[in-house]
């Protein structure tokens, strides 16, 4: 599987490197786009270059979208357009924690049960009032579209995602590499 994992200024740092370990570990490509190729200061502490921008990203099965401190992506126009875009082809479209504000306003979670962090559930709910908005879950799956909470729920939504994918042995083996001993197999939502 190729991953594309859109970063920008103020991202939170675990909202995308657990995902990040999770998916390595499967073995699966990873490709950091950016709005640019200028560096990325990840929560003002971390600094991350993008392998490309958004006019040079290839194709990726999985697209994956992260939260932080800003409201910059949510605004940015060409972003909005390159998720539209990208979203058609992907099989796959992953949020963790705010992230989900960049699918709402791309229109991805319409007649959607979604998730968020749970201090921006009501701003989810306001921003995309055709979404279900879900509290109290670490990860919702709703066909093609896995959201989860906040920072590390990113990390329960990425096993649920190798589980469907690559089955619960796959997962068993990533857990015991990371020494993840939280990882429940019912811990989220499944919306059929």
């Amino acid at each position: 599987m190729h991953v594309l994992f859109y970063l920008h200024d103020n991202v939170e740092i675990l909202d995308f490197a657990g995902p990040l370990e999770v998916f390595a570990c499967a073995g699966w490509t990873i490709t950091i786009v950016g709005s640019t190729t200028e560096h990325i200061k990840s929560q003002g502490i971390l600094t991350v270059v993008p392998d490309c921008d958004l006019n040079s990203a290839p194709h990726g099965d999985i697209i994956a979208f992260f939260g932080g401190n800003s409201d910059l992506p949510v605004s940015d126009d060409k972003l909005i357009a390159w998720v539209q875009e990208k979203a058609k082809k992907a099989d796959w479209i992953f949020s963790v924690c705010t992230g989900a504000r960049i699918l709402g306003k791309a229109g991805l979670l319409n007649n959607k049960v979604v998730t968020t962090y749970h201090g921006a559930l009501d701003i989810l709910a306001e921003e995309v009032p055709e979404a279900d908005v879900r509290r109290g879950v670490r990860y919702v799956q709703d066909g093609n579209l896995i959201t989860t909470a906040g920072i590390s729920a990113g990390i329960d939504g990425a096993f649920h995602l190798v589980a469907t994918l690559e089955g619960q042995e796959k997962v068993k083996e990533i857990t015991e590499e990371m020494e993840y001993e939280y990882w429940k197999p019912d811990g989220g939502l499944i919306h059929q």
